[in-house]
């Protein structure tokens, strides 16, 4: 695959439920009731039930690895948490990321991502590197 600075490699829209929370806290081991109990999450000051923090980082950079040729190889991924992605106990929440070519070298090419919660950017700093 070849990378073209400014280039948009990959955009998604996930759905998240709370029947998504509870899928990834069985599978992470996370079960941090801010994550499916509202009155927990307001009596600690939350606007409401969050997603996992994880859960979000890894949905970001599953859009990009989808979009990647077979066998590609990752090199580093980090990010910054800014905001809650709060998941509404009907409407669910969507997460949407855009993922732009930002450099490229002669040995990889880093992907930037735009991760973004009712237009309210929601991961800062969030890049993935890839060899080329």
């Amino acid at each position: 695959m070849g990378y073209t600075v400014g280039d948009v490699i990959a955009e998604r829209t996930v759905h998240l439920t709370r029947e998504s929370l509870v899928r990834y806290a069985g599978a992470s081991g996370d079960f941090n009731p801010i994550h499916y109990r509202d009155d927990v999450a307001a009596s600690v000051g939350l606007p409401g039930v969050l997603a996992h923090g994880m859960l979000t980082m890894g949905i970001a950079s599953s859009v990009v690895v989808a979009a990647l040729e077979p066998g590609a190889k990752v090199l580093d991924y980090g990010v910054r948490f800014t905001k809650p992605v709060v998941v509404d106990p009907q409407t669910g929440a969507d997460l949407h990321v855009v993922a732009t070519v930002g450099a490229v070298d002669e040995t990889s090419a880093r992907i930037d991502l735009k991760v973004t919660f009712d237009e309210v950017t929601v991961l800062v700093k969030a890049q993935l590197r890839v060899a080329v």
